[in-house]
């Protein structure tokens, strides 16, 4: 048990704890059930939901980064963009490259993603 008094912040106590805080949490779970839609370990409705950006007939960079495609309908900004089929690419696409790499195992990805998180919320 953490001793704490009642009405300090929390943000030291989570950091020490190595706990992600609320809104990084539900990232972590959407852009894990992003990559195990990715790699086929998601059920079947999850990976309809989920498209690969068509790669351009130039010689983009961005070719080879395996961006999800977002989208086509216009979604409401408080609850369309919430759903998975709008925040799972949206989420996807702004990760790394190192960490959109669909060849390593789910428990590497958690970890590098973990990490990646971590650094965004107290860094």
């Amino acid at each position: 048990m953490y001793k704490a008094q009642r009405f300090c912040h929390t943000s030291p106590i989570l950091q020490e704890l190595h706990w992600l805080p609320i809104r990084d949490r539900i990232k972590f779970k959407v852009i894990l059930i992003t990559f195990k839609a990715i790699t086929g370990a998601a059920t079947n409705y999850l990976q309809e939901l989920i498209s690969f950006r068509g790669n351009s007939s130039y010689g983009l960079r961005s070719n080879d980064s395996f961006l999800l495609a977002q989208p086509r309908q216009r979604t409401l900004t408080t609850l369309g963009d919430r759903t998975f089929a709008a925040a799972a690419p949206m989420l996807w696409n702004c990760l790394p490259v190192e960490l959109r790499n669909p060849n390593i195992s789910i428990e590497s990805f958690k970890a590098k993603l973990k990490t990646h998180l971590f650094r965004e919320a107290y860094c």
